[in-house]
């Protein structure tokens, strides 16, 4: 059972997004520059080993989907990745169960503030309703710092307890997830529910919880408010993450933060 690695959300200037999650009660960390790229990141990080990249540009990169994603649709959720042992093997096996939309491997890389230069390996999705992979070559704690002062926020948080993903098609994305994550996954069956007007069904990663999401009919007449509102978002946007919760101390009720 393959790990949340973290999420991806797309922000027009770095700066300013550090102060809103700042403010948020989250503990911001610089993260670094992409070589090659014009993209540079900072980072949240969770005691439970996960993580949330907020991205932006110093300058316009129409080759890369996440900055078209945020061109066209403004600040979000653009992406979010599950943490392989190996690459090169995880993707091996889930082609190998059937699953030809992810491609890779692919190596990566960032460099941190003082210098150090990290590099990673991913393989990327065709279809935006999967995760990508994303696995470490150089050691992990460059990429993610372990320490519990970075790990520790105002707010309380934790880790990342559900994401909730919008799907055209539920079967159809919860056989790609069969496929991705191999024989001891832990897929739920479709639920359709006639007050929101969708139709969910949940993927259990370690340590969260993906909640796949569809709008129970075609035609977003008749839907729900919840149902027309996921119809419109698939019709405008597409596949992808939609919203997620942070889980915090025991006393205090999950933090949910939405993308547009």
């Amino acid at each position: 059972m393959l790990p949340l690695d973290h999420i991806v959300i797309a922000v027009p200037d770095l700066a300013q997004a550090r102060a809103r999650y700042e403010a948020l009660g989250f503990h911001v960390l610089a993260g670094g520059a992409h070589p090659g790229r014009t993209s540079h990141n900072a980072l949240v990080v969770f005691t439970d080993g996960a993580y949330l990249e907020l991205i932006a540009w110093r300058a316009p990169a129409p080759q890369e989907r996440w900055w078209r994603t945020l061109q066209e649709h403004g600040e979000g959720l653009v992406d979010f990745a599950l943490l392989p042992a190996d690459t090169a093997q995880a993707l091996a096996e889930a082609q190998a169960r059937g699953l030809h939309t992810l491609h890779g491997p692919v190596e990566g890389g960032r460099v941190c503030p003082d210098g150090e230069e990290l590099r990673w390996s991913t393989a990327r999705h065709a279809t935006p309703d999967l995760p990508f992979l994303c696995g470490d070559i150089t050691p992990r704690r460059l990429r993610v710092p372990d320490g519990t002062a970075e790990r520790s926020h105002p707010n309380g948080a934790t880790g990342v307890a559900v994401l909730a993903v919008a799907v055209h098609d539920l079967r159809q994305s919860l056989a790609r997830y069969r496929a991705l994550l191999g024989p001891g996954a832990r897929i739920g069956t479709p639920r359709a529910d006639p007050l929101t007007g969708l139709e969910t069904a949940t993927v259990a990663l370690q340590g969260a919880t993906l909640t796949l999401q569809s709008p129970a009919a075609r035609e977003p007449a008749g839907l729900p408010g919840p149902g027309r509102a996921l119809h419109a978002r698939l019709a405008a946007r597409g596949e992808g993450p939609v919203s997620f919760d942070i889980a915090r101390g025991a006393a205090q009720a999950p933090l949910r933060l939405t993308g547009h």
